[in-house]
């Protein structure tokens, strides 16, 4: 296929990477879905740094996405380079404050990936640490990763830092403590006040922390 088959490439390669419809590997990684649409469809073309983005969240070479050369999972020069690894979204930021909000796609760039951390699963999704309410624990411009699972809080995550969803529609990042009340928990923060007996949606485990030198590394921005 040459150059003007792109879409169809972009098309299969989602195919093959497990994402039966277009919608659903937009909604993965975070993407725009009318953009990501536009551009497999062939009613919008896409750049060279557009297609190592959908490159590394598909798992094949950027040269054979954007201009077909060699094969998807082989460089035409034959020079030996590793496998893309497994990329998951940074959705969003952390941490701006003392209260440890995340605020979801704030001033990240639609479709920013990040490698999967060691243990995770297709589940896995990543913060960007803004700020500095969470020094010694998590610094600025590091990441945060953790399984995107959507269950209530267990037991074996009293006492460590995780990710919480409360009944008021907060998501935030805090130590989980027992509350004195039945079915409540307090939510201690690094910096700032202990939130005391709050309901709770679900709580998830953060699997890994990315100091902000190594971040700014693994980070590959979605912008066109």
């Amino acid at each position: 296929m040459s150059s003007t088959d792109r879409p169809a490439r972009l098309k299969l390669a989602r195919q093959d990477a497990g994402f039966p419809t277009a919608a659903a590997a937009a909604f993965r990684f975070g993407w725009n879905r009318n953009t990501y649409s536009s551009n497999e469809n062939g009613n919008a073309d896409f750049s060279y740094r557009r297609a190592k983005v959908y490159a590394a969240a598909f798992g094949v070479r950027p040269e054979w996405l954007y201009e077909g050369q060699g094969t998807p999972d082989t460089d035409v020069t034959a020079v030996a380079r590793p496998p893309f690894p497994r990329m998951v979204p940074v959705i969003g930021r952390v941490g701006a404050d003392t209260e440890g909000r995340v605020l979801f796609a704030t001033g990240q760039e639609a479709g920013d990936l990040a490698p999967i951390p060691p243990g995770g699963t297709e589940k896995a999704v990543a913060l960007l640490i803004v700020g500095h309410s969470m020094r010694g624990v998590a610094d600025d411009g590091g990441l945060i990763y953790f399984e995107d699972q959507r269950t209530p809080p267990t037991p074996d995550m009293l006492g460590h830092m995780v990710v919480v969803e409360t009944a008021g529609d907060e998501v935030l990042v805090k130590r989980l403590l027992r509350g004195s009340k039945a079915g409540r928990f307090d939510l201690e923060s690094v910096v700032g006040d202990t939130r005391q007996n709050c309901k709770l949606r679900w709580a998830a485990h953060i699997t890994a922390i990315i100091p902000p030198h190594q971040a700014r590394r693994i980070i590959r921005s979605g912008g066109v």
